[in-house]
């Protein structure tokens, strides 16, 4: 593929605001191709960067619309979307974090990202998933992939943030509120979130779950997001994180439910570990969502349906054999490895669609 990008807007000090399809190629550090393949899944033999839009087949712009925002670069994005589409090319385009920002600009672009509310966007944005490492190479040094001991009833797991305490909940909804009045006043032009306590969400529904006794619950709740670990490095090696990753193999199905940001990490952590995720849908926008049956491959529950999720887990469960969702186990893993790298996510992607 050849790809056109403006030089002069990569920053890197910021890689993560980096388009991602970038950032195999723009690293501080030059890697070689071999590893390069590993992690990112893509070579430099399949890429091709050329100086001038005309010789393109994918304009990318450089940064994520958050970036230039909040760099005071906006117009600059702006003008290379419309540089691009006078010479008849699409742009590709990503937005970053927890928080999207309305964009009115006209042209033919569209927007990678993970979060937002999909019933508020146009057309125009595409889900992406999170990109992860592989835990299996990550946290357990192998690539061999394992099946839970089967049961009649569904072993459902979650490890991670969960509190019903008054404080938590607090703090999440003044932030959310304050962040809505800042965002009226025009100090801030990132999308707020709807006023709720994640948190609390969470926590009610894994107690809904455990009153049921037709599900088996296997539960660690923590009052701070990982555990309190801030440091990404850290986590990878923290007993916390091999806790994580231990409670899902041992689960059938594993609770995956939006954080700060309309989208769940967990939602890909568990499709890697070959797991289900029981994902409550609040409003999502999903990657490939016209190649994939996510509500296949899920137990698929809207946000209204929570009070009825665990006799959901309980009828998906009941319409499989032992056989069958063992298979359904190694069809997530495999799509997560097949769809959900940086490589090999882009190249699912239509060029000209």
């Amino acid at each position: 593929m050849k790809i056109h990008y403006f030089k002069s807007h990569h920053n890197p000090k910021l890689r993560l605001a980096i388009f991602p399809l970038l950032r195999p190629f723009l690293k501080n550090n030059p890697i070689a191709d071999s590893k390069r393949k590993a992690i990112y899944h893509i070579s430099e033999k399949e890429v091709e960067f050329v100086e001038h839009i005309e010789d393109a087949e994918i304009c990318i712009l450089t940064m994520s619309w958050n970036y230039y925002l909040d760099q005071n670069f906006f117009e600059l994005a702006v003008a290379y979307v419309k540089k691009a589409n006078l010479h008849g090319k699409k742009v590709w385009t990503w937005m970053s974090g927890d928080f999207g920002i309305p964009l009115q600009l006209k042209g033919d672009y569209v927007v990678f990202r993970s979060s937002g509310l999909k019933s508020q966007l146009s057309s125009q944005h595409l889900g992406m998933p999170v990109f992860i490492k592989d835990p299996l190479q990550e946290i357990y040094d192998s690539s061999k992939f394992s099946l839970p001991t089967y049961g009649a009833r569904p072993i459902v797991g979650f490890c991670g943030q969960a509190s019903a305490g008054f404080s938590q909940c607090l703090k999440e909804i003044v932030l959310i509120i304050r962040h809505i009045l800042k965002f009226k006043l025009g100090i801030l032009q990132t999308t707020p979130q709807p006023i709720q306590s994640t948190s609390l969400v969470r926590s009610k529904i894994l107690n809904s779950i455990e009153k049921d006794e037709g599900v088996k619950s296997n539960f660690i709740q923590r009052k701070k997001y990982r555990a309190g670990i801030a440091s990404s490095k850290e986590r990878l090696t923290h007993k916390t994180t091999q806790a994580f990753f231990d409670n899902m193999l041992a689960s059938h199905y594993i609770l995956c439910v939006r954080g700060g940001g309309n989208f769940s990490v967990r939602f890909y952590e568990t499709l890697a570990m070959g797991r289900i995720p029981v994902f409550v849908n609040t409003d999502c926008l999903l990657p490939l969502e016209d190649e994939i049956d996510w509500k296949k491959n899920c137990v698929w529950v809207e946000f209204e349906e929570r009070k009825q999720i665990a006799k959901k887990v309980i009828a998906f469960h009941k319409s499989h054999t032992k056989e069958s969702l063992f298979q359904l186990m190694k069809e997530n893993r495999e799509i997560w490895e097949r769809t959900m790298r940086i490589g090999l996510f882009f190249r699912n992607i239509k060029i000209n669609d």
